[in-house]
């Protein structure tokens, strides 16, 4: 599993300082385009998606961390009532669950989930959840 690092920027490429200030442009709306964002910071297009996703800046003032995670599910049934019971026993609070109908008897779920109050790590629960039978392809899309 991937392992996390609070560093400080000062031993880090400019690059990946400019990825979150291009990242930032967008979500304040100061710009509308990943092609606008990277011009003003000085970074290809490139550059910011092969990064965008995995570096962040840590946030003093957070209440909350949110994790977004997906994940393929065979059409059966209570294996969803598995993974929402792992994350309750995780100390983990559900926020969104957008769940496709079954194709060729598997489903892709998304999950967002508050992760404030987590009892172990995150990759304890993706650990987890690819043990179980029916479950497939658990992927950590983001933590905010």
């Amino acid at each position: 599993m991937e392992k996390y690092y609070i560093v400080d920027g000062s031993i880090l490429p400019e690059t990946y300082d400019k990825v979150i200030r291009a990242r930032q442009l967008l979500e304040c709306g100061k710009v509308h385009q990943v092609s606008d964002a990277v011009k003003v910071v000085g970074i290809s297009r490139g550059t910011y998606y092969k990064y965008k996703g995995l570096v962040f800046l840590p946030e003093e003032n957070r209440t909350t961390r949110k994790a977004l995670i997906s994940l393929m599910l065979e059409h059966e049934q209570g294996l969803l009532s598995k993974v929402l019971l792992l994350l309750s026993d995780s100390n983990a609070s559900v926020l969104t669950i957008n769940q496709n109908i079954p194709i060729h008897d598997l489903a892709s779920v998304v999950l967002s989930f508050d992760i404030s109050h987590l009892s172990g790590t995150i990759d304890d629960i993706l650990d987890k959840l690819s043990g179980y039978q029916g479950i497939s392809n658990v992927q950590l899309i983001s933590i905010e």
